[in-house]
């Protein structure tokens, strides 16, 4: 374990590195979520008294959203600059050496969640600049599910990448993987506001879980099924993910 966390600190502080060198990527990675914050939230303002939009202001509904949908798209796209190593050939050099298999992924996967979370509270601080209010306990159960999904979800991302080794096929898949989530997570607008059988469907995707949770966290409702529901759900899917890529880590580097 004491080596592993010591490889983890190497590799991390040197994809952190990498990253910094590019200092614009990292502020233009959270523009989308932020076009999203800036030019549809306001269009939510008259939706509050519409029947099953849900308690709360609309930034309070809102705001949660798109710090999932950060997390989903900020950390699914790490596996394109895996890929761009597997093809110089840097995993391969990587073989030969006695660093920890599986500290090759949670080094990456900490820098990628470092950013995410960077970016996310400079997401935070543009909604209460709009007119979020919400308990500061709620926003810091909120960023830690953020954190907890974009850690599994880069996770996934390496995984998916090993396995197809090209950006034209993982694009695709990417795509096809992400799109449903964001549709059929409620991120955008509440799942409540949708008709049975899309609700009955959106049911079956984890993330729907974990925006329900993050919302009502930003309600301050800490003792409800949803936030519990929510919490449970991210933390099987941090551990299943973690362990999928790790083990996919050691596999690719015996």
């Amino acid at each position: 374990m004491a080596r592993t966390a010591a490889d983890t600190r190497l590799v991390f502080g040197r994809c952190l590195r990498q990253t910094l060198r590019s200092k614009v990527a990292v502020v233009f990675g959270a523009l989308q979520p932020l076009l999203y914050l800036v030019l549809f939230g306001p269009l939510l303002s008259r939706l509050v008294d519409v029947r099953g939009f849900g308690a709360g202001s609309a930034w309070q509904v809102f705001v949660p959203g798109v710090l999932i949908q950060l997390a989903l798209f900020g950390a699914g796209f790490v596996g394109f600059g895996l890929i761009a190593e597997l093809r110089s050939g840097v995993v391969e050099r990587l073989r030969v050496t006695p660093v920890s298999r599986t500290a090759l992924l949670l080094g990456r996967v900490l820098r990628d969640t470092l950013i995410v979370a960077v970016q996310a509270v400079m997401l935070v601080a543009v909604g209460l600049a709009l007119g979020l209010r919400a308990p500061a306990a709620g926003v810091a159960v909120g960023l830690l599910f953020v954190v907890s999904l974009a850690a599994a979800v880069a996770s996934l991302s390496y995984v998916l990448a090993m396995r197809t080794r090209s950006e034209d096929a993982f694009a695709p898949l990417l795509s096809a993987v992400t799109l449903p989530l964001l549709l059929l997570s409620g991120i955008l607008l509440p799942m409540s506001l949708a008709p049975g059988w899309l609700d009955a469907v959106s049911r079956c995707t984890p993330f729907r879980y974990v925006v329900d949770a993050a919302r009502a966290a930003f309600l301050g409702d800490y003792a409800t099924a949803a936030l519990a529901e929510g919490a449970l759900v991210a933390a099987v899917l941090l551990v299943v993910s973690v362990w999928l890529g790790a083990r996919r880590f050691r596999a690719e580097n015996a």
